[in-house]
C-alpha cells in the first residue's frame, strides 16, 4: 500500500514538532518535507533532539517544490499571517491542505472552498483536533435544546495570536444552528467596562483568556432556573491532539470538498 506522504508547515512550533514527531512513527505515512520561518536549512531530526532525518527545513513553500516531492497533505500549523496563503499553493498543487492553523475568515474559507472546487482538492479546516473538545462542542449543542442562556470562556496560553479561539468560534456556531438569538442579562445593562461582557456572537457572550500556564481550555456555562451546566474541556499537553490529527490525515486523503471540523470524520 502506498503511503501517505505528508508536509508538515510549522514544523518548529510546539505542535507541529510533535505531528513531526508522530508521523514518523505511523506505518502509513511518511514524512516528505517541513518548513518553518524558524531553523531553515537545519535537519528537523536534529531540532527535534534526535538523530538526523535527512530532511531539512525549508522557507516558503512553492508549487513546484509540493509537486517534486510528491506530496498528497500539508498539515499547517503555522500562524493567521500564513495560513491562508500556504492553503491556496497547496491546493492548486493538488495537495490536501489540513489546516489547524486558526485565523482564517469567511471571506477567506469562501475563497479556499471555489478554489477547491475548481481543481477537485480537497480542504480540511479544524478548528480543534482533541477529540475531547469534538465532543464538548456535540454536547453544548445538544444542551442547547434545553438550556438558552449560555456564556463560552476559552483559556490560551499568552503568545496566541488570535481571539477569541476557533474552537470558541465554531462552538457557537454549532449552538446557533439550535438556539434561535436572545438577549442575555438584563435588557438594560450596561459595561463600566467596553467588553467587561465578551465578545457577542449571535447573543453568546464569549470571553477569551490569554496567560501563561495555559495551554488550551474551554468550558461552556449554560444557565437554567435556579440551576447551571458546564460542559468544560482541557487540553494539558501538545500529544493531546496528535490522534485527531492522524484521524484527520487519513480521511482527507482522498478528500475532494471542503469539510470544516473532525467531527465529520469521527464514525
Amino acid at each position: 500500500m502506498d503511503k501517505i506522504r505528508v508536509f508538515v508547515a510549522g514544523a518548529c512550533g510546539k505542535v507541529g514538532m510533535e505531528t513531526v514527531r508522530t508521523i514518523r512513527l505511523q506505518n502509513d505515512m511518511e514524512l516528505a518535507g517541513v518548513s518553518d520561518i524558524q531553523n531553515q536549512g537545519k535537519d528537523i531530526g536534529l531540532v527535534l533532539g534526535q538523530q538526523p532525518f535527512d530532511l531539512q527545513i525549508s522557507g516558503q513553500m512553492e508549487i513546484e517544490k509540493l509537486k517534486e516531492l510528491q506530496v498528497d497533505i500539508l498539515v499547517d500549523f503555522t500562524n493567521p499571517q500564513s495560513v491562508f496563503s500556504n492553503a491556496k499553493t497547496a491546493i492548486k498543487a493538488g495537495v490536501v491542505p489540513v489546516i489547524g492553523a486558526t485565523g482564517l475568515d469567511g471571506h477567506e474559507i469562501s475563497e479556499l472552498e471555489d478554489l477547491s472546487k475548481a481543481t477537485g482538492t480537497g480542504v480540511f479546516i479544524a478548528p480543534n483536533f482533541a477529540l475531547g473538545a469534538i465532543l464538548m462542542m456535540k454536547f453544548a449543542k445538544e444542551t442547547a435544546k434545553y438550556f438558552h442562556h449560555v456564556d463560552i470562556i476559552e483559556y490560551h496560553h499568552d503568545q496566541k495570536l488570535d481571539a477569541p479561539s476557533g474552537t470558541a468560534l465554531k462552538t457557537a456556531d454549532m449552538i446557533s444552528e439550535i438556539r434561535e438569538p436572545i438577549i442575555q442579562g438584563h435588557p438594560n445593562e450596561y459595561e463600566k467596562i467596553p467588553g467587561a461582557r465578551g465578545g457577542d456572537l449571535n447573543g453568546i457572550h464569549i470571553h477569551s483568556i490569554r496567560l501563561p500556564g495555559l495551554i488550551a481550555h474551554q468550558e461552556v456555562i449554560f444557565g437554567g432556573s435556579g440551576q447551571t451546566l458546564t460542559i468544560r474541556h482541557d487540553a494539558y499537553t501538545r500529544e493531546t491532539y496528535m490522534p485527531g490529527v492522524i484521524l484527520a490525515i487519513r480521511k482527507a486523503y482522498k478528500l475532494t470538498g471542503l469539510v470544516i471540523g473532525l467531527e465529520n470524520f469521527l464514525d
